[in-house]
């Protein structure tokens, strides 16, 4: 079957590509872009004058919940948000119960994505067993099973000479480990970042070191191994330095920030609405405007949305006592396009390649192009469609967010996954 997206502006990063074009699709894969193709005779076309297309966006980092949580999301409700929020793929953690720290928890993953995924799913396999850091996982049977990563994501494995053996041992897989960098030790019971606000609010805070020590120490393994080491949700000046110094010694590092460490600071938590609560924490002006020029200037490869669903009762109550994290599939591009693109913060291809090309290249994923033979999951904007954050509407099953209310400009228009139109 063939389909022809229309008299769109094509952003295509990987391959140069800005400008209005056609996008021809055939069996599952790009088959050409140019200028006013011909149509196949019974090809479905789709009229995207006005809009943006571009190459797939990937989220690198979600939270699925199956197999475990079900009650707070699953494979097709988590898939389903995605493709809504304009994402063709995502890569999940492996804080599930039980912890995909083998392969029959990855092919059970692969199987439910198969059967009932709106979006490409991509496993990633624990560093160590059952999270205890302890013991690593079997990481040579998690790859083998189709993992693309490996990280203990939501606890930090604080053992420096089991992490160097986890990288060590990824060598011959080609693939990153993620690190959850928090040093336990320093933001222990925390619940916001620490400094005049959490002082003025009388809670407990997690000190910028607490991610900063274990970021370099991190950088210092990778260095020391010569493997690939990803830094999970990047959220502190000093992290930016560290991993700008990385990457001028020729360190393998890469890093990611998340739409709410983008766009929120410590004061959001002034509310002490639960939603505000998150893993690293909100930080300081200072701090999200250094991720912000991070990302701007490739020091951070990527953004993900560190999509985590809890069910209402875990975030009710106090708040320290709240659990820790947000969704975001469903809200981030609109929140990118609305608050960085249309100011002007960040350039519009400059988005479109961190969210497609530049995450496919870290994780080895296929898409992330548009290219001839590359597979045809294509992400097309409406940079007019105006839009409330309700959470009452969102396709995953939970609702924890801090930007319910909100008034954006420019969001998903649609998403083709193979070669298809998702339907909602």
């Amino acid at each position: 079957m063939s389909l022809v997206v229309t008299r769109g502006r094509v952003i295509d990063p990987a391959n140069a590509t800005d400008g209005v074009q056609d996008v021809l699709i055939a069996d599952g894969k790009i088959e050409r872009v140019g200028a006013r193709l011909p149509v196949p005779a019974g090809a479905e076309v789709v009229d995207a004058a006005g809009k943006i297309v571009c190459p797939g966006f990937i989220d690198i980092h979600v939270h699925l919940r199956e197999p475990g949580h079900e009650y707070k999301e699953t494979v097709a409700t988590g898939t389903r948000a995605a493709a809504a929020g304009g994402f063709t793929a995502v890569a999940c953690m492996a804080n599930t119960s039980p912890v995909n720290d083998n392969r029959s928890v990855t092919d059970y993953i692969l199987a439910k994505a198969q059967d009932e995924g709106a979006a490409r799913v991509h496993p990633i396999g624990a560093v160590t067993r059952g999270l205890l850091g302890e013991e690593l996982a079997e990481l040579a049977e998690l790859a083998e099973a189709g993992c693309v990563a490996f990280s203990d994501d939501g606890k930090c494995v604080m053992n420096a000479g089991l992490y160097r053996h986890a990288m060590e041992y990824t060598l011959p897989f080609g693939v990153p480990v993620i690190s959850h960098a928090e040093d336990t030790t320093l933001c222990h019971g925390y619940a916001m970042n620490e400094g005049v606000v959490s002082t003025q609010l009388g809670l407990p805070g997690a000190p910028a070191a607490a991610e900063e020590v274990m970021v370099a120490r991190d950088i210092l393994l990778a260095e020391l191994t010569g493997a690939h080491v990803h830094i999970a949700h990047l959220s502190t000046a000093g992290a930016v330095r560290l991993v700008r110094d990385g990457k001028a010694r020729g360190v393998r590092v890469t890093a990611e920030v998340t739409p709410h460490h983008l766009l929120l600071t410590e004061e959001a938590v002034r509310t002490f609405d639960a939603n505000t609560k998150m893993a690293p924490p909100l930080r300081t002006k200072r701090d999200t405007e250094a991720v912000l020029e991070a990302l701007a200037d490739g020091t951070i490869d990527c953004i993900a949305t560190d999509h985590a669903p809890h069910a209402l009762a875990e975030k009710e109550g106090e708040f320290d006592h709240a659990a820790f994290g947000i969704v975001g599939l469903e809200t981030a591009v609109a929140l990118l396009l609305d608050r960085l693109v249309r100011p002007g913060l960040l350039p519009l291809a400059t988005l479109v390649s961190r969210l497609s090309r530049d995450p496919a290249r870290l994780l080895n994923l296929p898409g992330g192009s548009l290219a001839p033979g590359a597979p045809a999951d294509v992400t097309i904007l409406d940079p007019d469609r105006e839009l409330t954050v309700d959470p009452a509407r969102f396709r995953s099953k939970s609702r924890n967010t801090p930007f319910a209310g909100w008034t954006l400009t420019g969001g998903p228009w649609m998403t083709i996954v193979g070669g298809k139109v998702v339907r909602l």
